[in-house]
């Protein structure tokens, strides 16, 4: 990139169409109109409804608005407020003889928007990087697009180049696009606006024509007219490069490319003009699709183009020449001019539609027919509660997209015929570890055990290694499936563009609510799209009026170039707890009886006892229970708290509010009058450590922590402090009651979980009184079922009435990484 001079910035470039350098809100008078504006378009209701309520007399005076209706304040917007955004325009696209309206906006206009963004300024990457772990660079990471080798591969072909990634929703046929050089981080969040909407193509399903075949094909043409219409000026500014400027004023020459297209099955295959049951990348024959061991060969680019350019020799020549390559005979497809557009290879993996919507739905459906519908279900109710862990009083049968305890419920269970379920198992521990894997937000290319590259190829020969399992129990005939087949090349993939979470459609899910419903309810539902376009660009300009006003009062505040640095994976959490407690003042009998704190006073007591112990001194056991029991508490009530929460930290600087990433919950039951009212006991288990663990990060080996059931969660009253400890020993503001399980055992050989038990001495549960810093984490644990599901148990009272447990490391990607 040639960089230029920072002369201005956007914000500065937006004030100067304003020309009213005294009156932030201009064009509205005041604040409260502004205000009062920005609710009526973003928050508000109907235009109707809006109007009316300024008609009410007194009502727009008394507010002081310049505006008595929605439409006056629709021609402030229209006409005083600057094009944040480009409008869009309609044109007419003739297929098989009908004319078809496509709404679009100019792609160069809307990749200099989204470029010049202020928000987006110090976040830009301009190119292409190689990150490593080590010193020598034998090691590599991969994570955002700019660090594939898509971009740097294409940087030799070109100097000076900028990706643009393409994504569309078939339900209403939104076009979506983005760029590749916003971080990642800020594109999968819609609320930052890293997405813009591109063009509303045609729904038609050209039903006058009666041929099947003539229909399909005339609306793949259809399709490939309204996007080579839209993409049209990638074709000379990709080549040439056109100049842009970044959110902070700097200068650059820019080449916009075509990079990606993300969409599910049919929409690649509509796409690429591949035939239903192939591969839209490689050119692997259908009935291997099965095979992990076929070589995979991508498809010849050129030899395509070659067929496409056939059409001018005639119908049948052309028809043929697209057979001979595998593809559909589509008249010039919407890639077949881009610059070093390779659509085949563009296609990316979609994890939303392939893997939960497409292989674990496929998976449950295997394990119903393999285990019954009527014991999964009857094992899914029985599962305790987790802050992860949504609990399906109807079971999961009819759901596709439980995998966070699906491998657990099913380790005991019974299969037809008495077959052993090792093979079973370990198919789905592979299919489930690819999932898990598939979505790391960072992959290495090192050479020993730790590659996750490597770790996510190796999974899923584990789960073709033991597929034959469904064969033997009469589930499946072959596994050609393209799904399953296209997990073959998510390692290439990732290689090329970045980890998976670059380019999911799960994102733009919301974008199809907020640009596709939200605008059609907006609607009188008649020439709906020019209406919908317009409510877009309204609604745009009031989101760029507000940064701009932001920038205004706040002023325009310095920061330095935000440098994207690879993804940690050790996950950093911030414990918290609220302000007061949930309940101030608990007796002592309650905590015992109501909270299933069985053994509080005496573990309180021994804590107190060897709390006060002087520095170095060691004690025996039979000592430490003796002055235990000299204690006296001050106290007969405790104020208790029901929850503790880990926050998640923006350690990448990228703005990101907290939320929360995880909880434990310690709260008794409440009765109502009506059953549907009453609130289960709920007392969860956690990672603890046990004073001698360190952090519970990626190299976590279980040394030095336990899972413990935390029955209370208290603070001790200030004014027992002194009476209880001498002045030397602070103790923590927040403790916690906790029952022990065992040490972890090794992992099974074929789902690789580890299994603990309850503590039991001399018929009593062990149990300590911790601080709370020592909880790192809520844990998840599967009872062992057996061959049937005891229906006496329940998700309250599995806990107690189950002695043996799995421990879940499927819980989340944390979990994943620390646990596996």
């Amino acid at each position: 990139m040639s960089h230029g001079s920072v002369d201005h910035g956007a914000n500065a470039a937006y004030g100067a169409h304003l020309a009213n350098d005294e009156n932030p809100y201009h064009p509205f008078n005041s604040q409260i109109e502004w205000e009062v504006a920005r609710w009526a378009k973003l928050r508000g209701a109907t235009s109707t409804a809006f109007s009316d309520l300024l008609s009410i007399d007194g009502v727009s005076e008394r507010l002081g608005l310049s505006f008595k209706n929605a439409n006056e304040l629709n021609k402030i917007i229209d006409h005083e407020l600057p094009t944040g955004r480009p409008k869009f325009k309609r044109e007419q696209v003739v297929v098989a003889g009908e004319s078809f309206d496509v709404y679009y906006r100019d792609i160069i206009e809307c990749i200099k928007s989204l470029y010049g963004d202020p928000d987006f300024a110090r976040y830009l990457t301009f190119a292409p990087e190689r990150h490593y772990t080590d010193e020598d660079q034998t090691i590599r990471l991969f994570h955002d697009m700019h660090t594939g080798k898509w971009w740097w591969n294409t940087q030799k072909k070109l100097d000076q180049h900028r990706p643009v990634t393409m994504f569309r929703n078939k339900s209403a046929y939104p076009m979506y696009l983005t760029i590749g050089n916003i971080p990642k981080e800020i594109r999968r969040k819609p609320s930052r606006g890293g997405h813009i909407l591109l063009a509303y193509l045609p729904t038609t399903r050209l039903e006058h024509i009666t041929n099947k075949a003539s229909r399909r094909r005339s609306i793949a043409n259809l399709y490939h007219a309204c996007m080579s219409r839209v993409l049209a000026p990638l074709q000379h500014a990709g080549l040439e490069g056109i100049n842009m400027r970044s959110g902070d004023g700097a200068l650059r020459r820019c080449h916009p490319l075509f990079a990606s297209f993300v969409g599910d099955y049919p929409e690649q295959l509509l796409a690429t003009g591949i035939k239903f049951g192939d591969c839209p990348k490689c050119d692997v024959e259908k009935d291997d699709t099965e095979s992990n061991t076929v070589p995979l060969h991508l498809r010849n680019i050129g030899e395509v183009l070659d067929a496409l350019a056939a059409l001018d020799q005639g119908n049948l020549a052309f028809v043929r020449a697209c057979a001979a390559v595998g593809i559909k005979p589509l008249i010039h497809p919407f890639w077949e001019g881009l610059p070093f557009a390779n659509i085949f290879q563009g296609v990316t993996p979609d994890v939303l539609h392939q893997l939960y919507q497409g292989l674990v739905k496929h998976l449950l459906a295997w394990l119903e027919a393999a285990c019954g519908a009527t014991e999964i279900d009857a094992r899914c109710r029985r599962l305790p509660p987790n802050h992860h862990i949504r609990l399906f009083a109807k079971g999961i049968t009819t759901l596709s997209r439980i995998c966070r305890f699906l491998l657990g419920i099913i380790i005991d269970i019974r299969l037809p015929n008495n077959l052993n379920a090792g093979r079973l198992l370990r198919a789905v521990r592979g299919l489930l570890d690819f999932l898990y894997l598939a979505q790391y937000p960072c992959h290495s290319t090192e050479t020993l055990h730790s590659e996750t590259l490597a770790l996510l190829d190796e999974a899923l020969n584990i789960f073709h290694d033991n597929k034959e399992i469904f064969v033997d129990l009469g589930i499946r005939n072959s596994f050609n499936l393209p799904k399953l087949h296209f997990a073959l090349h998510y390692s290439h993939m990732i290689r090329m563009y970045g980890t998976t979470d670059s380019y999911n459609t799960e994102y733009t899910e919301r974008l199809y609510i907020d640009l596709a419903k939200d605008a059609y309810c907006s609607t009188n539902h008649k020439n709906e799209f020019a209406q919908m376009t317009t409510w877009l660009e309204r609604r745009e300009k009031n989101f760029r009026h507000e940064k701009y006003i932001q920038w205004r009062l706040t002023g325009a505040a310095h920061h330095l170039h935000h440098h994207p640095q690879p993804l940690e994976m050790s996950f950093h959490r911030t414990q918290t707890m609220t302000k007061h407690p949930s309940v101030k003042a608990v007796t002592l009998d309650k905590i015992v009886n109501e909270y299933g704190a069985t053994y509080f006073r005496e573990s309180f007591t021994h804590y107190i006892a060897k709390a006060t112990l002087p520095v170095n001194t060691t004690v025996t056991s039979r000592q430490l229970e003796d002055q235990a029991g000299d204690v006296y508490l001050p106290f007969q009530t405790l104020p208790v708290f029901h929850k503790v929460k880990w926050v998640s930290v923006d350690v990448r600087g990228l703005g990101d509010p907290l939320v929360t990433v995880d909880s434990v919950h310690a709260r008794p039951g409440r009765s109502r009058p009506f059953a549907s009212d009453s609130v289960s006991p709920r007392f969860d288990t956690a990672f603890i450590n046990d004073g001698t663990g360190g952090p519970l990060g990626v190299k976590f080996t279980y040394v030095g922590y336990r899972i413990g059931q935390v029955h209370v969660v208290f603070s001790i009253p200030p004014k027992a402090l002194s009476t209880l400890f001498p002045p030397t020993f602070c103790p923590p503001k927040h403790l916690a009651y906790v029952e022990w399980f065992t040490a972890f055992q090794a992992p099974d050989c074929n789902h690789s979980l580890r299994k603990v038990s309850r503590v039991v001495k001399n018929g009593e549960r062990l149990a300590s009184i911790i601080p709370i810093s020592n909880i790192h984490r809520s844990a998840h644990l599967i009872p062992c079922f057996g061959a049937n599901a005891p229906r006496e148990w329940s998700s309250a009272n599995v806990l107690d009435e189950c002695q043996t447990f799995f421990v879940n490391l499927y819980l989340d990607r944390h979990s994943f990484v620390t646990l596996r």
